[in-house]
């Protein structure tokens, strides 16, 4: 799965941003339309949100936003599980688009969220930052974060994860498949 511009994973689409930059085309295969970046009021532009929250952290002598944005958080060295890619669980099933983009949007430039739309994925997405130090600190915050009185369950995308539990599927539907052949319960 490679959601800087490849394949999507079965069950999920893509949703344009609310007020966000052009449109751009879907991945192959893909549906929806992906827009660029998130609302201009919550950190739609480029590596910045909110002054509060991140733009101009720790200037020279301590002066909030003197710094720019990337004056001391670039010589953080992250964990190796750390990517830009956030996968949510736990979500309300009926969540918009617009209130996806204001809850990770206030946290950095979002380049797309893929929101599960079938009977296995509702209340799942895959948020893509466009910064690693960006997604690193929506997990902080929004672990555990309460919306419509469900507490989201955050973890970084995992490829190789999410490849053994497609293979595990794949060898038991090929083992269901040789018990229906042979006739062994």
């Amino acid at each position: 799965m490679d959601f800087g511009g490849g394949g999507v994973p079965p069950g999920f689409t893509g949703i344009s941003a609310p007020g966000g930059g052009p449109p751009i085309m879907p991945p192959p295969g893909g549906t929806g339309v992906v827009g660029m970046g998130g609302p201009m009021g919550l950190g739609g532009t480029p590596g910045g949100g909110p002054m509060g929250m991140m733009g101009g952290m720790g200037g020279p002598g301590g002066v909030p936003g003197a710094g720019g944005m990337t004056f001391g958080r670039r010589n953080v060295r992250l964990p190796p599980e750390v990517n830009r890619i956030l996968y949510v669980r736990n979500l309300p099933y009926k969540i918009s688009a617009d209130e996806l983009y204001d809850i990770f949007g206030k946290y950095g430039s979002i380049r797309q969220i893929r929101r599960g739309n079938g009977p296995e994925t509702r209340g799942t997405a895959f948020v893509v930052y466009d910064d690693i130090y960006d997604a690193k600190n929506a997990m902080d915050h929004l672990s555990g974060f309460n919306v419509a009185g469900r507490y989201l369950v955050l973890l970084y995308y995992n490829p190789q994860k999410m490849q053994q539990k497609v293979d595990a599927r794949a060898k038991r539907d090929d083992i269901d498949r040789l018990k229906r052949r042979y006739g062994v319960d």
